[in-house]
């Protein structure tokens, strides 16, 4: 059974002016697929239908099986913070919090102990290079480290799904490329499906499955 499947989605800030139609699409556990598409085609929009952010104009959204229509907006918050992780371009992290608080913050969301959530986040970012780095703020990690830590905070409580919007937009070339391999392999030793979206190309190549989003749908 697809963890994400999506029938004849469509979506429309006003009335007959639709970002997209008649969308389907569908996501298998541990699958790892881009999306593609020109600059307000409504990547972002559908990134977060398919999070439950949004509630599309048209069709419908499955999360295993299950319509989300249905869904109460308690049903709806435990499902984001218990099932999805997510990634942001603009990395997220709360200011007054340190690395190794900030990664916890999903776990202590989801009614673990406070000791258990360090041990977890603690093993995670020490896997990405950041054992030296737990104690420190934001503001003096680089852009790199910050992505680091979103990414961490994205997988500790072991998400079906991370949606990540733009996660390298904000990074040099060779940073972006070694970041997103970290998430790539993270999600693949986690069997965790990954849907991206992103302006680059190398980026969808490294991905298992492409897709664009035209006013059709995905293609």
């Amino acid at each position: 059974m697809a963890v994400l499947s999506l029938l004849s989605v469509g979506h429309a800030y006003l009335p007959e002016e639709w970002l997209f139609q008649g969308l389907d699409f569908e996501l298998v556990q541990g699958e790892h697929v881009a999306i593609q598409g020109t600059s307000g085609c409504g990547k972002s929009t559908l990134l977060n239908i398919m999070a439950g952010l949004e509630v599309p104009t048209s069709g419908e959204v499955y999360w295993s099986g299950q319509p989300t229509s249905a869904w109460t907006a308690e049903q709806r918050r435990s499902c984001r913070q218990s099932e999805m992780g997510f990634v942001f371009q603009a990395f997220h992290l709360l200011p007054h919090l340190s690395a190794l608080q900030n990664v916890m913050v999903p776990c202590l969301l989801g009614g673990q102990s406070g000791q258990a959530c360090a041990r977890v986040a603690q093993a995670l970012l020490c896997d990405l290079g950041l054992q030296k780095r737990l104690d420190a703020k934001p503001a003096s990690l680089s852009g790199g480290e910050q992505q680091r830590v979103a990414l961490a905070r994205a997988l500790v409580h072991h998400p079906k799904v991370v949606f990540a919007d733009e996660p390298t937009g904000n990074l040099d070339t060779t940073t972006a490329a070694s970041t997103l391999g970290l998430l790539i392999d993270l999600c693949e030793a986690r069997q965790t499906s990954l849907v991206v979206v992103t302006h680059s190309d190398e980026a969808a190549r490294s991905m298992g499955r492409s897709l664009r989003l035209t006013q059709k749908g995905l293609v």
